[in-house]
């Protein structure tokens, strides 16, 4: 059942969004595709790239490998590389290849799933050391997928009768262009003005990229099963600053004053970016479409946020109130002998003021 679910899903064509022209290769019929993306970095002959390919063949699959690309301007439409007949993509890197990856299954019902290179790794599902695990389990299609939302973004300029439009999995950010002087801004929320400040700029986070960009600047993490986008100001100029969160249904719409000193520079997920002048409209809202990930375990959010984190579940308080609860002279060896058995510990007090026993 599980199986003709997941069939039945990765046939279903994604709501608002036109399929991309799919590229295919010499014509060559293979009952199951894979695509490895890999890091930059790592060559078509690098030893974990050569394990993951041979077992994946080994599996059945037909493996192509692509490796990152330059990055896209705002608003272009990627070149997409996903075969039609392709079951899935692994990621071979850190949360920047899992973006990347994320541009070329766009518009498609591919899941990807990452295998960890990088350093926090917060969207992969395994580490570099579990890989026979996990192309054992992609084989075998034990997995479920996990809908992530993500953003839709369109930019007015000036004067335009059509807007630019671009999207995000993970956050869009609003700089200043002018890297000496503040981009003001006008905050509006489903067309009512909340708020006007100069600033460094704002990010607008959808839950995925809650625990990036946004967590870094100050904002909330939002679990991924939330339909909700995030703004946080940068260094905002204001008595009233705060992330703001909105629903499903609303619209964030940020104009860049056309009396600022400074222009604007917006980027999607930290990779498809450019300038944008005073009097430009930015309006950002969930978007049609989603990126489906492969997940192999059923480990909640909160247990990957306090291992990706290495979060101090045990406060200074509880820490204090153990301490207080320890013997005292066991609390004064403690730092000598972290290992010593409390009952072992021979009664030297009798002994300490006379000379002669230390000599017995």
């Amino acid at each position: 059942m599980q199986q003709l679910q997941y069939l039945l899903l990765f046939a279903k064509p994604q709501r608002g969004c036109v399929m991309p022209e799919l590229l295919v290769d010499d014509g060559a019929s293979y009952a199951r595709r894979a695509l490895v993306v890999t890091h930059a970095r790592l060559d078509s002959h690098s030893a974990v790239v050569d394990q993951v390919t041979t077992q994946l063949s080994s599996a059945g699959f037909h493996v192509d490998v692509f490796h990152s690309a330059a990055v896209s301007d705002f608003a272009q439409k990627t070149a997409h590389v996903i075969d039609e007949n392709t079951e899935i993509v692994v990621v071979l890197g850190g949360d920047g290849t899992m973006l990347q990856a994320a541009e070329l299954v766009h518009c498609t019902p591919v899941p990807i799933i990452g295998i960890n290179l990088g350093h926090v790794g917060f969207l992969a599902e395994f580490e570099s050391f579990q890989i026979d695990e996990a192309i054992r389990r992609i084989a075998q299609k034990d997995y479920f997928l996990e809908h992530r939302m993500e953003a839709h973004v369109d930019v007015w300029l000036p004067g335009a009768s059509e807007p630019l439009s671009d999207w995000a999995l993970n956050d869009i950010t609003l700089d200043r262009a002018d890297r000496g002087r503040m981009v003001e801004l006008s905050i509006r929320v489903d067309n009512v003005e909340m708020s006007s400040f100069g600033c460094d700029g704002v990010i607008v986070s959808t839950p995925t990229g809650s625990t990036a960009y946004a967590f870094s600047a100050g904002g909330p993490i939002m679990w991924p099963n939330v339909e909700a986008l995030q703004l946080v100001p940068l260094a905002a100029h204001a008595l009233f600053s705060r992330p703001l969160i909105i629903g499903a249904g609303s619209t964030f719409t940020i104009d860049i004053l056309e009396d600022s000193a400074s222009g604007g520079w917006i980027c999607c997920d930290g990779r498809r970016q450019r300038a944008l002048p005073q009097g430009s409209r930015i309006q950002i809202r969930q978007s049609k479409d989603e990126l489906f990930l492969a997940r192999l375990s059923g480990v909640p959010f909160t247990q990957r946020l306090v291992t990706k984190f290495d979060l101090p579940v045990v406060g200074w308080r509880e820490n204090r109130r153990k301490k207080s609860s320890k013997p005292k002279e066991y609390e004064a060896n403690l730092h000598n002998e972290t290992d010593r058995n409390y009952e072992d510990v021979p009664n030297v007090s009798n002994n300490y003021h006379n000379p002669n026993s230390l000599n017995s």
